[in-house]
């Protein structure tokens, strides 16, 4: 089968990344022919103010994606941006796409609506503005007292990203006058609300995020993969529309000027995705990531940060290892019989927290001691290691010319 999927040059990997994406590249990558592309044009598409770092970033994932065993003698490996037919194809794709795709488009709208999301709340966080007690059925400041240390973080985002939800999701876009008169009833700063929506609904956030690129993102998606003839696109379940809408583009153009491009299908990855040190997704923004370049200290003292069994107080109570994150990753990092071992006596409290998170340090340092050896490598011959996707990019750079000439004669674009 011919295989083609990319990743943004957003920042370091980490270990999300590789159970999520890198794992099932290296095992497709023996039986395939696998076209794998860091996709600098897609991360531009709302990081196009924060371009300092991504010559840095592009580095990193070459060191990354050759130290876990990406093989450029059997995959094509390439940068996106040098590959200028993707660029063409999505332009003449973007001729045929009608509008209200992209606007329908469910990954569309839940990432304009995290970015918004983020906004509102970083906004009300940085004017003082305390957290909320869910449900509200009371003043604000009754809530708050109700509300002590740690809660508060947690009570605020709940609540509110409930509220914006709601404001959020139907039928006339975001219903700021009922989101307003919501915050201003639970006892929010009128002036804090109106300035806050303003800037969402007017000014330069909504213009950040709302650009062509942002919109149309997944018709450059659909060229980078039918520029190929991809059979098939290995993806998480949340890019599972972006392959749906590819498929649609491709029927469109065939329909419109001849069978061209093939229907590509989707590979789900086989591992669900590995949560931060805290519980929440791993991310870099959340500070709660496991990076491929981390040292073996670093690793133990964020082994050690991870929540466990929030109802296991002393190590004599019993565990449930079911609902421990530490436990999760065991399952990935240690050995079956030593996980069931661990079960076993988490259970019976024979073994404490601490120790359970020793043992998953030094299995995690394991699993990245090699990788930490070949990036060291790597990095002493950078250069040479960049050529590898200079000359990638020239092969992939030839197979997407014939498609696009196949394009243009099927489109009867004028040649000279």
């Amino acid at each position: 089968m011919r295989i083609v999927s990319g990743m943004r040059p957003t920042g370091k990997l980490h270990l999300g990344h590789y159970f999520g994406v890198l794992k099932n590249w290296l095992k497709l990558q023996e039986n395939n022919q696998c076209f794998f592309f860091i996709a600098d044009w897609h991360a531009l598409t709302n990081k196009y103010k924060e371009t300092d770092s991504l010559k840095e970033n592009i580095e990193e994932m070459i060191i990354d994606w050759l130290s876990v065993g990406l093989n450029p003698e059997k995959n094509i490996l390439f940068i996106q941006s040098q590959v200028k037919q993707h660029a063409e194809l999505s332009l003449l794709f973007s001729m045929i796409t009608p509008k209200s795709w992209l606007e329908l488009n469910p990954s569309y709208k839940d990432l304009k609506f995290n970015l918004y999301y983020q906004y509102l709340k970083d906004f009300l966080l940085g004017k003082n503005i305390k957290v909320l007690q869910t449900p509200p059925p009371k003043s604000l400041d009754e809530a708050l007292e109700e509300a002590t240390g740690k809660q508060k973080n947690k009570i605020f985002d709940e609540y509110l990203r409930e509220l914006f939800f709601r404001a959020f999701y139907n039928q006339k876009g975001i219903d700021f006058k009922g989101l307003k008169e919501r915050l201003i009833l639970l006892g929010v700063n009128k002036k804090v609300v109106e300035e806050a929506l303003k800037n969402l609904e007017t000014g330069d956030i909504g213009k950040d995020i709302d650009t062509v690129g942002f919109l149309s993102y997944p018709v450059l998606q659909a060229a980078d993969i039918l520029i190929y003839k991809a059979d098939t696109v290995p993806v998480g379940e949340d890019q599972l529309p972006h392959i749906e809408l590819t498929r649609e583009i491709a029927r469109r153009f065939n329909n419109l000027y001849g069978k061209t491009f093939p229907e590509p299908k989707h590979i789900l990855t086989e591992e669900a995705k590995l949560l931060g040190i805290d519980g929440r997704k791993m991310s870099k923004s959340y500070n709660n990531a496991i990076y491929l370049s981390e040292d073996s200290k670093s690793v133990e003292q964020k082994v050690l940060m991870m929540k466990t069994d929030p109802q296991r107080v002393k190590k004599t109570d019993a565990g449930n290892p079911d609902v421990c994150i530490v436990f999760s990753y065991h399952k990935l990092f240690t050995r079956e019989e030593a996980v069931r071992d661990i079960d076993n006596k988490c259970r019976k409290a024979e073994i404490g927290c601490v120790e359970c998170k020793k043992i998953l340090a030094t299995n995690i340092n394991q699993f990245l001691e090699p990788i930490r050896s070949n990036r060291e490598e790597i990095k002493k011959n950078i250069d040479s290691y960049i050529d590898i996707f200079k000359e990638g990019s020239k092969k992939a750079s030839e197979e997407a010319e014939k498609t696009m000439e196949e394009v243009r004669e099927n489109m009867k674009l004028w040649k000279f």
